[in-house]
């Protein structure tokens, strides 16, 4: 038997989502007041409200286990709503607390995802019991239940008095199941109400009102506990709320009056007013978020798909040979016109995966955090350019590497307080996390103000281990630097929590590579690390450069390309030891890496002065492509290869993937960061 209600499986997502965003939103607040000593009365409502909201939707979805830990929690902060000064008493004990509730719920959270309906709850009794510790203490004399009913009894003391606004509220067109909505939003101003009814009543038991509330929306009646700007504050919070509008009953009654007596007429509640007149053009502003809707992300990589068919379908249509040569005006100008929509199409479509890092720095604070106490050392994150935006699944792909990189500059990096101190430097570690945009890619770094990495220690470790592949002596510092990166090498001496499985820094270069960047290493030993990681804004479309090998066209990545050049003197070329072939270019010299040979092409040019060299970088890498000709610039939509290619490790080969040209035919994207480590 289904844990969830098979009813709820449309709302599952929705509150995975939700839920998901609130905790986020949780965290930030409990970070911002742990560092700042203190919890201001916004921030204490701010929780207050983020638990009561989890604890209606979780019970709405009958997942009593979320709802009674987020209901223990608003009990302890209904508390200190009335009088923060009592946070004093168990500061520590209650951020402690609420972050192993948030850590408990995103689990959860986690699981549903997973699972389903076949979710399988966990038992957060022992944190219930602890935080109803808290909220007796909190509460004097009292009981760790009497908190519980306290603000309960409190609303419902409320009933007798009559209602002071109507807000009359419309949901998104899409939304379906329009009663659980309005039940939800019921749920939500609880908090910040003494007295709550809606037209109609209990929305909850009876889907049929579904389609009523859809078409001529849902009535709240509501005395605000504090002010009515809290109420409104709920509501735009709410998703899937598209417009609302208040109306001050006390001032309408007394406006009708007035009318009545024939003073003149006014408008029924000022404010609400402001939203509809003079103030309509404000109202769009302010509630600009109610045109906002959630899209499942599926939904949008099959959207970018389509868009990727339309561009080269586009392609295919302006490359027709059945048109060369034709004088068609007509035709001539609708395809640019075609052409334009067609872009603004895309960049529209790349705008909306575009989504800010910030949230992914957000959750490596809270590491820092955890990591610091359990450490037994102080440190701080410095986060850099947040609103920095990538790809969507970029995002998500670099939230693994992100903490790989910070724990192993919390373990390794930063030192104890002692060891900072007698180093004369601050008690306090600082890690700082940075990112911005720099042409076609991110460049993210991570730095710490540790200890550094002796390349020495590492190159010894790495001997021990067999994974030298020269003598230590032939090694530079980066290079020894990379070992740390090498599979199943770690420089812990113990296995921990954290470190000494050999695993964290191969999982950070596996994981960067798979989307296209780069990362490496600088270090100066006392003075901490640094890694720097380039990645690309998409993985979708990239603008790049088709050049030929014999018969084969390969798109090479413009952000890659430094120059193109043609060797006019085969003499410019020299063979180092081994036999690699080198140019000389402003005094450096380069590897040449020709792709007729490398992949085993017939018909590629052979004579070094009848092809062309692009100049590619790779970190502080470079090397030249040797390829028969240029033929053009072009954007292209990156297609993965097919499933029964994986054996092959073409990644590994230096090829990232595929793309479909304007004239149907294929051409193979190069990756020149893996062409080059293959050198």
């Amino acid at each position: 038997m289904s844990y969830i209600d098979p009813a709820m499986r449309d709302m599952l997502d929705t509150f995975v989502h939700e839920t998901e965003t609130m905790l986020e939103q949780l965290d930030e607040i409990l970070l911002e007041s742990e560092r700042a000593g203190s919890i201001s009365e916004e921030n204490i409502g701010g929780i207050f409200r983020i638990t009561h909201t989890i604890k209606g939707s979780a019970a709405m979805m009958g997942i009593e286990g979320i709802s009674n830990l987020s209901h223990a929690v608003e009990d302890v902060f209904y508390i200190l709503r009335d009088d923060p000064s009592k946070l004093d008493l168990v500061f520590d004990t209650i951020f402690d607390l609420v972050f192993q509730t948030s850590d408990f719920l995103k689990r959860e959270v986690e699981k549903l995802q997973e699972q389903g309906l076949d979710y399988v709850p966990d038992d957060p009794s022992g944190l219930i019991q602890k935080l109803r510790q808290q909220a007796a203490i909190l509460s004097g004399e009292g009981a760790a239940g009497g908190a519980e009913h306290s603000h309960e009894e409190n609303a419902q003391s409320g009933n007798e008095k009559p209602a002071r606004y109507k807000i009359h509220v419309f949901f998104s067109d899409d939304v379906q199941m329009e009663n659980l909505r309005a039940f939800m939003l019921l749920t939500q101003l609880k908090g910040c109400c003494d007295y709550l009814s809606s037209d109609p009543e209990n929305p909850e038991n009876d889907p049929s009102l579904s389609e009523e509330i859809a078409k001529n929306g849902f009535i709240i009646y509501c005395n605000p506990s504090s002010s009515i700007d809290e109420v409104k504050q709920t509501i735009e919070n709410s998703l899937n709320v598209k417009s609302y509008e208040v109306v001050d009953l006390q001032e309408h009654d007394e406006a009708e009056k007035e009318s009545e007596q024939g003073e003149g007429n006014v408008n029924a509640d000022s404010g609400s007013a402001s939203q509809q007149t003079s103030g309509g053009q404000k109202s769009s502003s302010k509630n600009s978020k109610h045109s906002l809707i959630s899209v499942n992300q599926a939904k949008l990589d099959q959207l970018m798909d389509l868009v990727g068919e339309i561009v080269t379908a586009e392609s295919m249509v302006g490359s027709n040979p059945d048109l060369r040569g034709l004088k068609l005006d007509n035709f001539t100008k609708s395809f640019r016109e075609l052409r334009k929509l067609t872009n603004e199409l895309q960049d529209i479509v790349m705008s909306i995966r575009m989504v800010p890092l910030q949230t992914t720095f957000h959750k490596m604070e809270r590491l820092v955090r955890d990591m610091s106490k359990k450490l037994g050392k102080k440190a701080e994150l410095i986060t850099v350019g947040g609103d920095t935006e990538v790809d969507k699944t970029i995002n998500d792909a670099m939230v693994d590497p992100f903490m790989h990189m910070i724990r192993n500059s919390m373990d390794h990096g930063i030192e104890s307080p002692e060891e900072r101190l007698a180093a004369g430097k601050p008690e306090v570690g600082r890690i700082t996390l940075s990112a911005k945009n720099v042409g076609g890619e991110i460049v993210i770094e991570i730095s710490d103000d540790g200890r550094g990495l002796d390349s020495e220690k590492l190159l010894a470790k790495a001997e021990r281990n067999g994974l030298l592949t020269k003598p230590m002596s032939a090694y530079t510092d980066k290079e020894a630097f990379a070992l740390i990166m090498a599979p199943g090498f770690s420089t812990s001496e113990e296995v921990t929590e954290y470190s000494g499985r050999g695993v964290g820094m191969d999982v950070v270069r596996k994981n960067v590579e798979q989307i296209g960047g780069t990362i490496s290493i600088s270090s100066v030993k006392g003075q901490g690390t640094t890694f720097t990681i380039k990645i690309p804004l998409t993985l979708a479309i990239v603008d790049g450069m088709n050049i030929s090998v014999g018969k084969t066209i390969f798109t090479l990545p413009i952000a890659s390309i430094s120059q193109s050049f043609k060797v006019n003197d085969p003499k410019q070329i020299i063979r180092n030891t081994n036999g690699t072939e080198m140019i000389l270019i402003r005094g450096e010299c380069y590897p040449i890496i020709r792709l007729n040979r490398y992949f085993g092409i017939p018909g590629g040019a052979e004579d070094i002065t009848e092809g062309i060299l692009i100049q590619v970088n790779n970190n502080d890498s470079k090397a030249c492509i040797f390829a028969d000709e240029l033929i053009g610039e072009f954007q292209v939509v990156v297609k993965p290869f097919p499933i029964f290619f994986s054996k092959y490790d073409l990644k590994r080969r230096g090829l990232s993937g595929c793309s479909i040209l304007g004239d149907g035919t294929i051409s193979l994207i190069l990756d020149s960061n893996n062409l080059i480590c293959e050198l």
